[in-house]
C-alpha cells in the first residue's frame, strides 16, 4: 500500500531527549569527556561583575568556538546558524531545543574585552595539553618545531610601500589593528628590516614571498611531541624567518615552565640549524639538535673550503693544507680583545708573506692577499650537530619523525579549512592559532583515548586456518 504524509496538525506534546540521539562514538561526545569547564569558570570569575543582569555563560561561548574550529566553520554568523539546526552541536553546547542561540556579535564583544584581558584561549589550550599529558599521550623525549604561513585577512590593493610616509590619522579614528601596530612600534627596542609593503588594514601582517606569490601573512609556530603528534605549544609571529626561529626559545622555555618537560632532542628543518640556535640548544638547554646545519662555507669554484683546514683547538688556530697557521692576530695587545664580530664570529687570518710564496695560493685565496676564515663562536655546537647528522637515529628515525609537524599543518589547512585568518592584528592571529591547536589536540585525544578497546576477538577465516595446517 502506498504511504502518505501525516496531517499538517502537529502533536500537542513532545518527549524528546538530546542525550538519547547523540551516538557514543560521535566526535563531540568523545571530546566532551576531556573538557573541564570548572577551571575556566574560576579563571574568568574575577573578570565578571558581581552585580547586574547575568551574562551569557562563558563556557557556552568556548564550546561554540570549539565546535566551529573542530568542524572548519570559519564564519561566526554561520556557526550560530549551524548550532541552531544541528542536534549534536546543541547537545555539546548544553542548549535545549527551545533555547535561543547567542548572537554572533557576542563573540566580538567578549573577544576584545574580558577574553583578551584574561588570556582565556591560552588557558583553555594549556588545560587541554595538561590533559594530554595525564592521558599518557606525551612522551617528552623528542620534540619537532616548524612554522607555516597563514594568509592575513587583508587585500593587496590596500597596501603602500614602506618607504612612503603613512598618515594613520587621529588615534580615535584608527582601527584596533592599527592601534596595536603603532603601540608595538613605540615599545620595540630593536630595529628590524622593513618589509617592501605595509598593509593599511592590518600593518602587523608581513609581506612575504617565501611560499610562492607574495602575500600578507602571519606565521603559526608549533612545537609537537613526536610520539603522538600532540601540539605542546603554539606562538604567532609575523612572516619573518628570524622571528620564527627565535620563537623556538619562547616555546621551549614555556613548556618547561608549565609542564616541567624538556625534550632530549629537537627536530626541525634547515632554518633552525643556524649557529645561534644550535648554541642555545647545546650550550644552554643541553638538547640534541637533530636539524640540518645552515652552512654556506662550502665553495664550488674548486678552491679550498673551510673543511679543508685543520682546527687546532688547544692553540686556538687553523692550519692550512700546506701547514701554515691562521691566527686571530699577529701581535699581542696590552688590553685583551675578544675579536668577536657583530655576526658572532671570530676571524682567523694567515700571513700575507706566507701566502705570496705559497704555490697553492690560486686554490686558496686567488682574489685576496691572504686567507681569512670566520669561525662562529658556536662552532662547537655546530660540530655536535654535524656528528648527530651522521648518526643512525638521525638517518633512520629523525627524518621521518620531523614530518609529523608538517602533517599538523596539512590537517589544519585541508581538513579544518584554516588557510586564512578572520581576525586581524597579532592578538587576533594568536587567538585563532590557539583555538585551532586546541581543536587539533581535542580531536587527537578523542581518537586515541575516547574509543574503548574492543571486547571481542576477531577470529581468522577457516581458509587461513586450513592453509596454516597444511
Amino acid at each position: 500500500m502506498m504511504g502518505s504524509l501525516p496531517s499538517e496538525q502537529n502533536a500537542l506534546f513532545y518527549e524528546f531527549n538530546l542525550e538519547q540521539h547523540i551516538p557514543d562514538n560521535h566526535l563531540l561526545r568523545q571530546i566532551d569527556k576531556f573538557l573541564d569547564f570548572d577551571q575556566i569558570r574560576q579563571h574568568l570569575q574575577s573578570f565578571y561583575s558581581h552585580t547586574g543582569r547575568p551574562s551569557i555563560a562563558p563556557e557556552l561561548m568556548i564550546r561554540m568556538l570549539i565546535v566551529g574550529y573542530c568542524y572548519g566553520i570559519r564564519s561566526e554568523r554561520r556557526l550560530c546558524e549551524e548550532i541552531n539546526f544541528n542536534l549534536a552541536y546543541r547537545w555539546f553546547c548544553h542548549i535545549g531545543l527551545e533555547d535561543e542561540i547567542p548572537d554572533h556579535s557576542t563573540f566580538s564583544k567578549n573577544r576584545h574585552g574580558r577574553y583578551r584581558e584574561s588570556d582565556i584561549f591560552r588557558f583553555v589550550f594549556d588545560a587541554v595539553v595538561q590533559r594530554c599529558v595525564e592521558e599518557g599521550l606525551v612522551k617528552g623525549e623528542g620534540f619537532a618545531i616548524d612554522a607555516s604561513l597563514v594568509k592575513a585577512d587583508v587585500s593587496r590593493q590596500r597596501a603602500i610601500r614602506s618607504s612612503e610616509v603613512i598618515d594613520w590619522g587621529p588615534r580615535e579614528q584608527q582601527s584596533r589593528p592599527v592601534r596595536d601596530y603603532l603601540d608595538a612600534l613605540d615599545a620595540e627596542q630593536t630595529t628590524k628590516t622593513k618589509p617592501k609593503s605595509i598593509s593599511l588594514t592590518d600593518p602587523t601582517a608581513r609581506w612575504t614571498a617565501a611560499k610562492g606569490p607574495a602575500i600578507f601573512a602571519y606565521s603559526t609556530n608549533i612545537m609537537i611531541d613526536v610520539d603522538h603528534g600532540v601540539i605542546m605549544d603554539v606562538e604567532a609571529t609575523p612572516g619573518f624567518r628570524t622571528d620564527e626561529v627565535e620563537s623556538t626559545k619562547v616555546l621551549l622555555e614555556r613548556i618547561e615552565t608549565k609542564y616541567d618537560i624538556k625534550p632530549k632532542r629537537l627536530m626541525g628543518d634547515t632554518a633552525y640549524g643556524c649557529a645561534d640556535m644550535l648554541g642555545y640548544l647545546v650550550d644552554e638547554k643541553n638538547i640534541e639538535p637533530h636539524v640540518p646545519i645552515w652552512d654556506k662555507s662550502k665553495r664550488n669554484d674548486d678552491t679550498y673550503s673551510i673543511s679543508d683546514f685543520i682546527w687546532i683547538g688547544e692553540e686556538d688556530r687553523y692550519q692550512c693544507p700546506k701547514g701554515k697557521l691562521l691566527q686571530r692576530s699577529q701581535r699581542k695587545f696590552k688590553i685583551p680583545r675578544t675579536g668577536i664580530t657583530k655576526a658572532n664570529t671570530i676571524l682567523y687570518r694567515s700571513k700575507k708573506l706566507e701566502c705570496d710564496n705559497c704555490e697553492d695560493k690560486p686554490r686558496c685565496c686567488p682574489n685576496t692577499p691572504h686567507r681569512k676564515i670566520a669561525r662562529s663562536i658556536h662552532e662547537a655546537a655546530r660540530d655536535v650537530a654535524r656528528a648527530i647528522n651522521q648518526s643512525d637515529i638521525y638517518i633512520n628515525q629523525t627524518f621521518h619523525e620531523r614530518k609529523k609537524v608538517e602533517m599538523q599543518f596539512a590537517h589544519m589547512k585541508r581538513h579544518l579549512k584554516f588557510d586564512r585568518l578572520r581576525l586581524r592584528g597579532m592578538n587576533g592571529a594568536s587567538d585563532e592559532f590557539l583555538l585551532v591547536a586546541t581543536a587539533q589536540n581535542l580531536r587527537k585525544m578523542a581518537r586515541l583515548c575516547g574509543q574503548p578497546p574492543p571486547t571481542h576477538k576477531i577470529a581468522a577465516p577457516e581458509s587461513w586456518k586450513s592453509a596454516i595446517k597444511t
